[in-house]
């Protein structure tokens, strides 16, 4: 397995399990009958995140240390894979603003705002990682 299929392995694990995080934190009180707008949610985001961040640096090292790569540089087909996966992933960015915006517009309460922006940042990040996974197994798609 190569570095970056590696690196993609974690990235995919990272982003999973910070938002189930993030979501064991949020939703209860949502789902118990809390109103959005009183929901504390930005420290729990930001920690998230900022856990995520960590979990993922934390994470490569630890891959690498396990299981070292004959080289941490990638080749044409890393690359290939690479823009493939976030083209596809990428998608989901521009979905997540165009939520927003149409959020905004309706006047939704910024809980919602944040929060469809920070799933869509997941489900890139989850997306973008299969297709790459995918790739990895399967080989780049020739159009």
């Amino acid at each position: 397995m190569s570095y970056e299929e590696k690196g993609t392995w974690v990235y995919l694990v990272v982003a999973v399990v910070g938002f189930t995080v993030y979501v064991t934190f949020v939703l209860p009180p949502l789902v118990g009958g809390t109103p959005a707008d009183e929901i504390d949610y930005v420290p729990v985001m930001l920690w998230t995140i900022g856990g995520a961040i960590v979990a993922s640096i934390v994470g490569r090292i630890a891959v690498e240390m396990f299981s070292p790569s004959d080289s941490t540089k990638g080749d044409v087909r890393d690359r290939e894979i690479d823009r493939l996966g976030e083209r596809v992933g990428g998608s989901f960015v521009v979905i997540g603003a165009l939520a927003a915006l149409v959020l905004a517009m309706f006047r939704a309460e910024w809980f919602w705002i944040a929060n469809v922006i920070y799933l869509c940042f997941v489900l890139s990040a989850v997306v973008s990682s299969i297709t790459k996974l995918v790739a990895y197994r399967r080989g780049v798609p020739t159009w």
